[in-house]
C-alpha cells in the first residue's frame, strides 16, 4: 500500500502540559482509522499538526506528493461575509473551480468559454459533481444556498463545513468529531456515505457505532506511546483489553524483581562500584517499569440522588409553537419513578423546547405542567458552559458547594469529588482555560451531578467526551436512582441506558416507542419494506390490468384519465410557459447579482426541463388520440 503520510517521533507541548511526546505512526492508501485517546491527551492538536494547521514542537510530517488533503475541524473556519453557495466553491480543488467557471460562462452565454471548459470538464470528470453537490447539502439539510454565512447558527456552519469537505472529495480526509451537531438521520447517512468512499480517512469521534461501521484500524494515543489495532471498534475493545492485561502481568513481574533487587541494593552498599554498576542500572529500569500505573483511572460517579417521591413530572395536553413552526401538540405523559427516557428527532422538531418546557425555562402556549414537590432537577445543556477561562478549576466547583451533602448523609468535599472525576491535586489549581473542550465538559458534568439531582435532563451529553468517560457515565445512569430524561445523536449510548423512546416526528407530532434506538430503527426499516412491497405490488396489478385491457381488444378512443391526464397538462404547460417568461426576463434586466443571477439560471434550466417532459407526453397522448379517431 502507497504512505499517504507519515507522522515521526511527534512532540507537542501546551505551555507546561506536555501533550504527546516522539510518536510515530503511518497512514496508508485505503486506509480508515480511528484515532482515540482521553480528553486532553492532544487529539484535535494532533489532526491540526497532520492539516498543517500548526507545527510540532519536535519531529517530521511527510505527505506523499500530490495527496490532495480536507479537514474538518470542530470549529470551521468559514467566511462570515460568503453566502453559503460562495463559500461551497471557495476550494482550491481544480474540478470545482472549473464548474463554477463553467457555471458562470453559461451565465453569461459565452459560447468560445463554454466551448474551451466543456472540454476542461470532461478531461477532470466534473460533469457529475452538480449531483452530487446537490445529494450532501440535501442530505445535511442545507437548503438556502443564498444565505450568509454569518446568519447561519452554529451547527449549520459546522454542517456547512463538512459538506465543503466532502464535496471536494480528497484523497485524505481528516475529521475531527463528523457527528456533533448532525440528527440521527444524518448520522446514518454519512456512515453509509464514508464507507462507500474511496478517501483515506482519519477520524476522531465518540460515536461508537459510527467508528465501528467506518472504520477498519483504529490508533489509540496512551500515555505517550500509539498502539494500532487492526479491526473494528468491537475488535479494538478485546485486544485492548489483552494489552492491559499483558501490561498489569509485566508490571507485577517487575514490583516482584524489584523486591529482590532492592533486598540486594540495601544489604550491600559497597557493591555499587565499578563489578556491580549494570546490576545498579538494571535496579533503576526496573524501578521505572515497576512504578508503571497498574490498570486505568476511571471516574467513580457513585453520587446519590435525592429522595424522590411519588409524584414526578406530569404533562397535561401540552403545546407549544413558535411562528411558522408547530413543535409540540397535545401532548400529555406522567412520568413514573426511576424511569428512563431517550429522544431523537431531526433537528428543529422541538426536543430542546421539551426539555425547558419541562424545566420551566419557557412557558407552554397551553397545556399544563405539574412538578412533584421532591423533584430535584439536574439540568445538563449543550450551551450550559459558562466557566470563567480565567478561573481555576477548584473556584469554579467551590462556587457551587465546598461540601457536598448526600441523603445517606454522607458527604464529600469539593477537591475529593474533582478527583473522582479526574481532575488529580495538582490539576484542579489549572486555569479553566488550559482545559480542552472535553475536560471542560466533563467540569461541567461534574457542577451538574455535584447538586444531588433526582430528575437529571442530558441534552446532548455526548458532545465532545472520549469514550472512557462516555463508559462511566453511561454505568453512572444506569445505577442513577432517580428519573433520567436525555436527547442525544449517539446510537450506542441511546442504546445502553434507554428504557423507552419518545419520537418527535415534526409538526407538533410525538410518538412514545416502547425500546431503544436500534429496536426502534428495525421497525422503521420494515415498515419502509413494507410499504415498498406494496408499492410493488400494486405497480405489479396495475401492469396485469393493462394486459387484460389489450386482451380485451383495441382501445377505440383515450380513456377519461388520459383525457383528463391532456387537458392538466395543457394547463401546467401555459403556466410553465408563463413562469419561462418572466425568468428569462429577469436574467436580462442585467439588475441581479451574481448570486441571483446562479440561482434564476438554475431555475430556468429546471422550468425548461419540466416543460420539454410535459410537452413530450402531450403529444404523445395527442398522436394516441389522433390514430384512435382515424381508427374508427
Amino acid at each position: 500500500m502507497k504512505p499517504y503520510l507519515q507522522a515521526e517521533n511527534l512532540s507537542k507541548r501546551w505551555g507546561e502540559l506536555m501533550l504527546f511526546e516522539n510518536i510515530s505512526f503511518t497512514l496508508f492508501e485505503g486506509q480508515k482509522v480511528a484515532l482515540i485517546a482521553r480528553n486532553g491527551t492532544g487529539k484535535s492538536t494532533l489532526l491540526d499538526l497532520l492539516a498543517g494547521k500548526d507545527s510540532p514542537d519536535s519531529g517530521t510530517i511527510t505527505i506523499s506528493n500530490n495527496i490532495e488533503m480536507g479537514y474538518f475541524e470542530q470549529i470551521p473556519r468559514l467566511d462570515p461575509e460568503h453566502t453559503v453557495h460562495q463559500e461551497i466553491f471557495k476550494a482550491d480543488n481544480e474540478k470545482m473551480k472549473t464548474v463554477k467557471e463553467f457555471e458562470l460562462a453559461m451565465e453569461q452565454n459565452n459560447q468560445e468559454r463554454i466551448t474551451e471548459l466543456s472540454a476542461k470538464m470532461d478531461e477532470l470528470g466534473a460533469w457529475d459533481i452538480e449531483v452530487e453537490i446537490k445529494q450532501v447539502l440535501t442530505q445535511l439539510k442545507i437548503n438556502h444556498l443564498d444565505q450568509p454565512v454569518k446568519q447561519l447558527s452554529g451547527g449549520q456552519q459546522k454542517r456547512l463545513g463538512l459538506a465543503k469537505v466532502l464535496i471536494n472529495k480528497p484523497d485524505l480526509l481528516i475529521l475531527d468529531e463528523p457527528t456533533n451537531h448532525l440528527d440521527l438521520e444524518m448520522i446514518e447517512w454519512l456512515e453509509t456515505y464514508l464507507g462507500k468512499s474511496k478517501s483515506t480517512l482519519l477520524m476522531v469521534t465518540h460515536d461508537r457505532y459510527f467508528l465501528d461501521r467506518v472504520c477498519n484500524e483504529i490508533i489509540e494515543m496512551d500515555d505517550n506511546q500509539i498502539y494500532n489495532y487492526q479491526g473494528n471498534y468491537s475488535l479494538f475493545l478485546q485486544k485492548r483489553n489483552e494489552r492491559i492485561e499483558m501490561q498489569q502481568a509485566s508490571v507485577a513481574k517487575a514490583q516482584n524483581l524489584l523486591r529482590t533487587e532492592l533486598d540486594w541494593m540495601r544489604r550491600m552498599p559497597k557493591a555499587r562500584g565499578t563489578k556491580a554498576k549494570y546490576r545498579v542500572d538494571s535496579f533503576y529500569n526496573l524501578k521505572e517499569k515497576a512504578s508503571k500505573k497498574i490498570g486505568e483511572e476511571s471516574i467513580d460517579l457513585n453520587v446519590k440522588s435525592a429522595r424522590l417521591g411519588k409524584k414526578i413530572v406530569e404533562t397535561e395536553h401540552l403545546s407549544k409553537s413558535f411562528p411558522g413552526v408547530k413543535l409540540i401538540e397535545d401532548f400529555t405523559y406522567k412520568f413514573s419513578r426511576f424511569e428512563k427516557v431517550g429522544i431523537v428527532g431531526k433537528n428543529g422538531t422541538g426536543k430542546t423546547t421539551f426539555l425547558n418546557l419541562i424545566t420551566g425555562k419557557i412557558k407552554p402556549d397551553s397545556g399544563k405542567i405539574e412538578i412533584g414537590q421532591t423533584i430535584k432537577f439536574g439540568h445538563y445543556r449543550q450551551k450550559g458552559i459558562t466557566f470563567d477561562p480565567k478561573e481555576r478549576v477548584i473556584d469554579a466547583v467551590n462556587k457551587i458547594a465546598e461540601v457536598i451533602h448526600f441523603e445517606d448523609g454522607s458527604q464529600m468535599t469539593s477537591a475529593q469529588l474533582l478527583t473522582r472525576f479526574l481532575f488529580p491535586p495538582e490539576m484542579q489549581y489549572n486555569f479553566i482555560e488550559k482545559l480542552s473542550g472535553g475536560e471542560q465538559r466533563r467540569l461541567y458534568l461534574c457542577t451538574v451531578l455535584m447538586q444531588n439531582p433526582n430528575f437529571l435532563i442530558l441534552d446532548e451529553p455526548t458532545n465532545d467526551l472520549d469514550i472512557m468517560t462516555l463508559n462511566v457515565l453511561e454505568e453512572y445512569i444506569r445505577l442513577f436512582e432517580g428519573c433520567v430524561v436525555v436527547v442525544s445523536h449517539d446510537r450506542f449510548f441511546m442504546d445502553k441506558i434507554v428504557d423507552h423512546l419518545f419520537i418527535f416526528e415534526g409538526n407538533g407530532k410525538i410518538t412514545d416507542f416502547p425500546g431503544d434506538y436500534t429496536t426502534y430503527r428495525k421497525s422503521v426499516e420494515a415498515q419502509q419494506k413494507e410499504e415498498s412491497l406494496k408499492t410493488a405490488s400494486e405497480k405489479k396489478a396495475e401492469k396485469n390490468e393493462q394486459k387484460h385491457t389489450l386482451k380485451k381488444g383495441p382501445k377505440k378512443k383515450l380513456t377519461f384519465k388520459e383525457k383528463q391526464e391532456m387537458e392538466a397538462l395543457e394547463k401546467e404547460i401555459a403556466t410553465l410557459e408563463e413562469k419561462k417568461n418572466e425568468l428569462e426576463t429577469l436574467l436580462n434586466s442585467g439588475d441581479l447579482s451574481h448570486d441571483k443571477l446562479f440561482e434564476k439560471s438554475k431555475q430556468l434550466g429546471q422550468i425548461k426541463s419540466a416543460i420539454d417532459e410535459k410537452e413530450f407526453r402531450w403529444l404523445e397522448l395527442s398522436e394516441l388520440d389522433s390514430q384512435l379517431k382515424n381508427n374508427k
